[in-house]
């Protein structure tokens, strides 16, 4: 299984507002950051404010931060909304489906229990898990790659 995009980019930007607490952080800080496109990030972090996960401030000193302690946003969480679908293969697809062994195959229902366990796992977790006790490390490895980016 793999995540989309969308969902690597959400979790990062969660991981980036996590280890910089309190402060509000722009958009563009986290896109030079990591590099990805800061119009991709904007409509994420939009999605992950009406979601509950970020708070917004709109205007000149605007910028974001998170909306809940990090110990209260569980990763599988976040996983399902970011993801559109956990289709594993066309057996999930009941309107499209092609495949001459459907219904009779089990493959589907044990594909199905794999993204319950997958998900169960992550249900597991927190964004204060992912961060640990060493944020201020994490932070140190963001403040090096943009300083040496501006050289």
């Amino acid at each position: 299984m793999q995540l989309t995009r969308y969902t690597d980019y959400s979790l990062r930007v969660l991981v980036y507002l996590g280890v910089f607490p309190g402060r509000l952080v722009t958009i563009h800080e986290i896109a030079e950051s990591y590099a990805i496109s800061g119009n991709h990030l904007m409509k994420i972090v939009n999605k992950l404010g009406i979601w509950g996960y970020v708070h917004t401030v709109r205007g000149k000193k605007g910028g974001i931060r998170l909306a809940r302690d990090p110990k209260e946003i569980n990763i599988g969480d976040v996983i399902r909304h970011t993801e559109e679908r956990f289709d594993l293969a066309e057996c999930f697809l009941t309107e499209s489906n092609q495949c001459p062994l459907f219904p009779s195959c089990a493959m589907e229902n044990i594909l199905k229990d794999g993204v319950k366990s997958f998900l169960a796992v992550l249900d597991k977790y927190t964004l204060g898990d992912v961060l640990g006790d060493r944020p201020e490390e994490m932070a140190k490895l963001f403040n090096k790659k943009t300083s040496a980016a501006k050289t």
